[in-house]
């Protein structure tokens, strides 16, 4: 008669409770974000020349107009904080509208067509990452320019001015992304995406009041430069630096008419908007 061989019981580990689907999209796009930042960190040159070079403008322009004729400004603002805005706005808008080019890289060199084969959980933490990645750079270039401007003398807008500047950066980064998202995907390769950033940066940078007030300018230029959307930017943050920290404050005179702080914000806020819902059916085609 054989005796029953005595069996060993292993402890069953508890299963693990299935993550939200929240969880999961916020792990996969910092991860993504993280990838993003370490290529970075391998090429500081980029973040490197995105402050360098507005930096010198400040300085340069900051030196070329200090005696610039009084009444040329308003309120008698010195050039260097009447640019210092200019500067800044343009700082991030410059970050923003490379926003694409990570991503269209990733296409170009297969990495993306991995992505898309990966068992992601959404596959919208690839546009998250890169909307993170451009928001945090352009934030941090922005900050330096500030911090510049201040240590020349321009000012620094404390307490609730800081929040506008902030509030303003954060608007403009988000719709320049979405439209430079859109044109990684819709353009056929780096050249031109490139050769778009080119034609478009400076021409909206002088068809904007970063240089020159509106008064300044001839009829024509001031009609385009009160439609450009770094204009919507601009004021803001200048009324922020004069210390006008009411929304209600007009900060900017339009050939259409005044225009208050909050309309300034409202129109950046539709214009992000708006350029996120007319990408995203391109985003979903191409990221299907």
């Amino acid at each position: 008669m054989t005796s029953a061989t005595p069996t060993l019981l292993s402890p069953v580990a508890p299963a693990e409770a299935p993550r939200s689907a929240l969880a999961e999209l916020s792990q996969e796009t910092l991860a993504l974000t993280k990838r993003l930042f370490l290529q970075l960190a391998r090429r500081p040159s980029t973040l490197v020349a995105g402050v360098l070079q507005p930096l010198i403008w400040l300085v340069l322009f900051g030196a070329l107009f200090a005696n610039a004729p009084a009444g040329l400004l308003p309120d008698g603002m010195s050039y260097g904080r009447f640019l210092g805005a200019g500067v800044i706005v343009f700082t991030a808008f410059s970050a923003a509208l490379n926003a694409g080019l990570p991503l269209m890289f990733d296409r170009e060199f297969g990495f993306l067509n991995r992505l898309l084969v990966a068992p992601l959980r959404a596959r919208s933490s690839i546009v998250l990452a890169s909307v993170l990645y451009i928001t945090s750079l352009s934030l941090v270039q922005s900050l330096a320019i500030m911090g510049t401007a201040a240590a020349l003398g321009y000012g620094w807008p404390g307490g609730v001015g800081l929040v506008l500047v902030l509030v303003t950066l954060l608007l403009l980064v988000f719709a320049v992304t979405a439209l430079s998202l859109g044109l990684a995907f819709a353009l056929p390769g780096h050249i031109e995406l490139i050769a778009v950033i080119f034609v478009a940066n400076l021409p909206l940078l002088f068809a904007s009041t970063a240089l020159a007030p509106i008064s300044f300018m001839p009829a024509w230029l001031g009609w385009l430069a009160a439609l450009n959307p770094l204009t919507f930017a601009i004021e803001p943050i200048r009324a922020a630096y004069a210390g006008q920290f009411s929304l209600s404050a007009v900060v900017l005179e339009a050939p259409y008419g005044s225009l208050s702080a909050a309309t300034c914000l409202a129109v950046l806020a539709v214009l992000a908007a708006g350029l996120f819902l007319l990408i995203r059916q391109l985003l979903d085609r191409k990221l299907s």
